[in-house]
């Protein structure tokens, strides 16, 4: 078998544990040089390889790379760029295979959400449609938890833990206010289609009368004065409400509480002023005080609060992606499989492409309770082994120590620049 070199790259929105799948993926390739020659990693995504801007990570030190797995953000940059099918768009797919047949790169390894394992999926088609021998390999990540065949998604975990900690602290904060100040507290977190981020706000509570006493999923349908009455019932009942509201709350007809008017390279709605939305309807109907926060980048970026259980998912995707890849496996997706509930128990498993692509896993209703307003017991068995276990980052004076990489890119070999 020919030794081939491997192109990785990230994709989406970036998280606290992807660069633990780039670590897994870089640290396994680099025990088989009998197969893998070089990793190149995409600079800030599939962008990399249309641009021929490929860093050569071979050139960083074994504790540089190591180091990747308790570093926040996307080492190697990631991108918005969807690719289109063949038959739209053959100019970037003979892009792609010109930088690769230039760099002698015989696997794919893409580090992303369903938009990006329809990436890596259409990749995969070179080899039948446009005759370029290549293997492809999905590695899954997305803080949304929304990708189907897998019980959860590397990100998922850590940003979960974050927003439980995150309720339970500002909740403290809040009851002990109450009384003079504020009333009314509103957590915006992320997820677009799928409540699973707002759902672990809840575990910050567990009986009746505890923080979150409301939760906003997408899959309910907001109604305003269910949602007022339950906010001024918590406030004469326990002094106080604090609410978790996703950035995709909608109501019954489809729109969002808070579209912001624009569109990503996906051709996603931009979301974002659901808490500020809220607090509005708040002030002018029952006239409390109230303070609104945004969770945005924080949530997804908190690795010093990381889970442990998240990081070491992130970094067995990342590894067996390379393994799948060395027996010949293609067009895959590393999945995790849940095992057992308690104690928990879990392996790899795998799933399609083809299946994967473009999919969203939305939370089952016996998730939610009946009112709409708080996640049930099933919810809370699936979601806590997914924050277990803390995995802290090295501190220097004070502060996280994160990866330095050179990320120096390989010199050009082809004479053409590409445009997006």
């Amino acid at each position: 078998m020919a030794i081939k070199n491997a192109f990785y790259a990230q994709s989406g929105g970036v998280t606290a544990v992807i660069n633990a799948s780039a670590c897994g993926v870089i640290q396994t390739a680099r025990k088989h040089p009998d197969k893998i020659g070089k990793v190149f990693a995409g600079r800030n995504g599939i962008i990399g390889a249309l641009k021929e801007e490929l860093i050569d990570t071979s050139l960083e030190s074994d504790d540089a790379i190591q180091a990747l797995i308790h570093t926040p953000g996307g080492a190697f940059g990631s991108c918005r760029h969807k690719l289109k099918n063949i038959s739209e768009n053959r100019r970037e797919y003979e892009r792609l295979i010109e930088v690769f047949r230039a760099h002698d790169i015989g696997y794919f390894f893409y580090n992303g959400g369903g938009d990006s394992q329809d990436t890596a999926y259409k990749v995969s088609q070179i080899a039948d449609k446009m005759g370029y021998p290549i293997t492809c390999i999905g590695v899954p990540k997305t803080v949304d938890n929304d990708l189907p065949f897998t019980d959860c998604c590397p990100g998922f975990g850590s940003v979960a833990k974050y927003i439980a900690t995150s309720t339970l602290e500002a909740s403290l904060d809040i009851k002990s206010m109450c009384e003079t100040s504020t009333k009314v507290f509103i957590l915006e977190v992320m997820g677009r289609h799928a409540g699973w981020i707002a759902a672990s706000g809840g575990l910050a509570g567990q009986g009746e009368g505890e923080p979150p006493h409301i939760i906003l999923f997408p899959e309910i349908p907001f109604d305003r004065e269910s949602f007022l009455a339950r906010v001024d019932h918590c406030v004469k009942e326990y002094g106080y409400c604090v609410v978790v509201a996703s950035e995709g709350a909608q109501y019954e007809d489809g729109r969002f509480l808070a579209d912001a008017g624009a569109k990503d390279a996906f051709g996603h709605t931009q979301l974002g002023g659901v808490a500020p939305a809220l607090a509005n309807m708040v002030r002018q109907a029952l006239g409390h005080k109230y303070h609104w926060a945004v969770a945005d980048y924080l949530q997804r970026s908190a690795r010093h609060i990381a889970s442990a259980t998240d990081v070491e998912q992130a970094y067995a995707v990342g590894k067996a992606a390379v393994e799948m890849a060395l027996e010949g496996k293609q067009a895959l997706m590393p999945t995790i499989v849940r095992e057992q509930g308690k104690p928990y128990r879990w392996k790899i498993g795998e799933a399609p492409l083809s299946e994967v692509a473009n999919q969203e896993k939305k939370m089952p209703i016996h998730f939610i309770t009946d009112d709409g307003f708080g996640i049930t017991q099933d919810c809370r068995d699936y979601l806590e082994p997914l924050i277990a276990g803390e995995s802290f980052p090295p501190f220097d004076n004070g502060l996280p120590r994160v990866a330095k990489l050179q990320n120096t890119l390989t010199e050009k070999k082809l004479k053409t620049d590409f445009q997006l």
